[in-house]
C-alpha cells in the first residue's frame, strides 16, 4: 500500500516538474518573440515608401524611443543622430503621446546643432502608429519666420523714417500760414518745404523698390544686357550732381560685355554707387567707374577719395535705413535704402557686391554678375 502511494506522489511530482519546465519554455519563447521584435521592429506596410516620398522630415520610435525608420528630411536637419533622437523635446512629446493616445501638434524652437546657439523653427505632429509605434513629422519654418520677422521690421522701420518728413512738412506748413506778410520767411519756407517733399517722394519710390525686389527670387524675364550701357546711363543721371559739385566722373575702357538680366534695375543699382560715391566725395575730387571680364564674370568697379566707411559699419551698410553718418545723409537727403536697393538687384541677377574702404582714403565698390554666354563662332571655308 505504501508502495502505491509513493509511485503516485512520484507521479505527480514528475506532472509538476514537467509543467514547470513546459511553462518556463513558453515564457523564455515569449521573451525571445519580444526581445526578436525589438531588434527587428516590424513596422505597417507601406511606411517606408511614405517616409522616402517626405520632403520633409519623418521618423517612426519604438517604445523604448529608438528610431527604427526616417526620411532623408529628419537627417538633413539633424534630428536623428545613431538611431537616437537628438532633441530631449522630442522625446518629451513622444512620452506624452503614449501616455495619452491623443495626436500633438507643436511649434517648438531646436537647436540647430551642436556647436554656437543657431536654432531652427520646427512644426512638428506626433500620433501612434499602431499600438507599439509612435509617428513623428517635422517641417522646418524657420526661413517663414525670419521672412515675418522681416516684414515686421521693414513695416516698422518704414513708419519710423516716414515720420521726420511728413512732421516737417507739416511744420513748414504751418509756418507758411503765420508767415504769409513776409515775403522773404514765406520763399525760405517754400524752399524747406519742396526739399522735405522732394524727400518724401524719393523715400516713397525706394520703399516702393525695395519690396518689389524683395517680394521676387529672381528676375522674371531676363534679357540680353550691355554692361558698358548701363554704366553709360548710370553716369549721365549722376553729371549734374557732380558738376555741381566739380566732381570727375572718370569711366573706363568699353568692356563689350554682357549679362542676363534687367536693364532698368541694373542701372538703378550701378547709378545708386555712382551717387553715394558723389555725395560722399569732396569738391573736386574724382570717381571712378570701371568694368572688366574676369574668369565667367563681369565686374563694374565705383571708386571714390571720399570721406570712407569705418570697419566696424561694413558688415551693416547694405542694411535698410542704415546710415554710416546720420548727418551727411540728412545733407544729402539720403533714405538709407540704396545700398539695400543695390544688394538685392545684384543678388536677383545671380551676383554679389564687395566693399572695401578706409576712412579718409575712400571707397571701392565692386558688383559681380555672371556672364552671359556666348555662342561659338560659325566654321567658316569649305568643308574639305
Amino acid at each position: 500500500m505504501e508502495s502505491t502511494w509513493l509511485v503516485l506522489l512520484s507521479l505527480a511530482l514528475g506532472l509538476a516538474v514537467g509543467a514547470g519546465f513546459v511553462t518556463l519554455l513558453h515564457v523564455a519563447e515569449r521573451h525571445g518573440r519580444r526581445a526578436a521584435e525589438v531588434v527587428n521592429p516590424a513596422v505597417p506596410d507601406g511606411i517606408d515608401q511614405v517616409l522616402d516620398a517626405l520632403e520633409s522630415a519623418g521618423i517612426v520610435l519604438d517604445p523604448s524611443n529608438n528610431v527604427i525608420k526616417t526620411s532623408p528630411g529628419a537627417l538633413a536637419m539633424g534630428l536623428v543622430f545613431n538611431q537616437q533622437l537628438v532633441h530631449p523635446e522630442l522625446l518629451d512629446l513622444a512620452r506624452r503621446v503614449r501616455r495619452s493616445g491623443d495626436p500633438i501638434s507643436d511649434d517648438i524652437l531646436l537647436a540647430r546643432g551642436p556647436f554656437g546657439d543657431a536654432s531652427m523653427h520646427v512644426r512638428v505632429r506626433l500620433a501612434r502608429l499602431g499600438t507599439r509605434y509612435v509617428l513623428l513629422l517635422a517641417e522646418d519654418r524657420t526661413e517663414a519666420f525670419r521672412l515675418d520677422e522681416v516684414r515686421r521690421d521693414f513695416v516698422a522701420n518704414v513708419s519710423h523714417e516716414l515720420k521726420t518728413p511728413i512732421a516737417s512738412v507739416g511744420l513748414l506748413a504751418e509756418a507758411l500760414v503765420h508767415a504769409a506778410d513776409e515775403p522773404e520767411q514765406v520763399r525760405r519756407f517754400a524752399n524747406r518745404l519742396t526739399t522735405e517733399s522732394a524727400r518724401l517722394g524719393r523715400l516713397t519710390q525706394e520703399i516702393i523698390e525695395l519690396s518689389r525686389l524683395q517680394s521676387q527670387e529672381a528676375v522674371a524675364q531676363p534679357e540680353l544686357v550691355k554692361v558698358d550701357a548701363v554704366v553709360a546711363a548710370a553716369v549721365d543721371q549722376a553729371r549734374i550732381v557732380a558738376d555741381a559739385n566739380h566732381i570727375t566722373i572718370a569711366v573706363g575702357k568699353k568692356s563689350r560685355s554682357e549679362v542676363y538680366g534687367d536693364e532698368r534695375l541694373l542701372v538703378v543699382a550701378v547709378h545708386n554707387l555712382i551717387a553715394n560715391a558723389v555725395n560722399y566725395s569732396p569738391d573736386g575730387s574724382r570717381v571712378g567707374v570701371g568694368v572688366r571680364r574676369n574668369e565667367g564674370a563681369v565686374e563694374i568697379t565705383v571708386t571714390d577719395q571720399g570721406v570712407g566707411i569705418p570697419e566696424a559699419d561694413l558688415d551693416r551698410i547694405f542694411e535698410r535705413f542704415f546710415r554710416v553718418d546720420q548727418a551727411r545723409s540728412r545733407h544729402t537727403g539720403g533714405t538709407g535704402l540704396g545700398l539695400a536697393i543695390v544688394k538685392h538687384v545684384v543678388q536677383n541677377h545671380g551676383g554679389d557686391i564687395r566693399v572695401w574702404s578706409q576712412p579718409g582714403k575712400g571707397s571701392t565698390f565692386t558688383i559681380r554678375l555672371p556672364e552671359a554666354p556666348h555662342p561659338a563662332p560659325a566654321a567658316t571655308g569649305d568643308t574639305p
